[in-house]
């Protein structure tokens, strides 16, 4: 299975994929994209870089049994996608706690209110590969053990189910 775990900055991507017991392999793609150069340029102004998602596809060409964790990992070819969301007052407040700007936890909370990587996830991989989790006011443990009943077949695609257009 190819599973990627995908969702606005913020949401727990991170801390539930290292959580998570499984045969399959995490890969957390930023990491990837930066330690291996897998990248077109670097926004300094964003503090981030713009990653070459063909370079990335094809560095993980063979690489079926696996999670791939990032904002991005929608984007690459999937059989599954859990797209991680969180109530964006919660997410901005855990944004602005790592220390990103007022502006980019704002920008951040708004796309998750728009239902931004969701509705990417939905037009790549179709409704029915997608699994919403809300980690707004769950432990990181908890949402693991969600990522653990997708790659088990226990669940029923999900996407949709969250909705957060009260925030705007």
């Amino acid at each position: 299975m190819r599973l990627g775990v995908t969702g606005t900055p913020g949401t727990g991507k991170t801390t539930a994929t290292d959580l998570v017991e499984s045969d399959l392999d995490v890969v957390h793609l930023n990491e990837m994209v930066r330690e291996e150069g897998l990248y077109t340029e670097v926004d300094e102004e964003r503090d981030s870089v713009v990653a070459d998602l063909e370079a990335v596809a094809t560095r993980l060409e063979g690489r079926d049994d696996v999670i791939l964790e990032s904002h991005l990992a929608h984007h690459l070819d999937l059989d599954a996608v859990v797209v991680l969301r969180c109530e964006p007052t919660e997410l901005e407040g855990r944004l602005r706690d790592r220390g990103a700007s007022a502006a980019k936890a704002e920008e951040n909370a708004e796309s998750e209110a728009l239902d931004v990587i969701l509705s990417e996830a939905v037009d790549r991989h179709g409704r029915n590969s997608v699994y919403e989790i809300d980690t707004t006011d769950r432990p990181p443990a908890a949402v693991a053990e969600e990522i653990e009943a997708v790659i088990a077949g226990e669940l029923e695609p999900s996407a949709g189910t969250v909705d957060f257009t009260d925030y705007l």
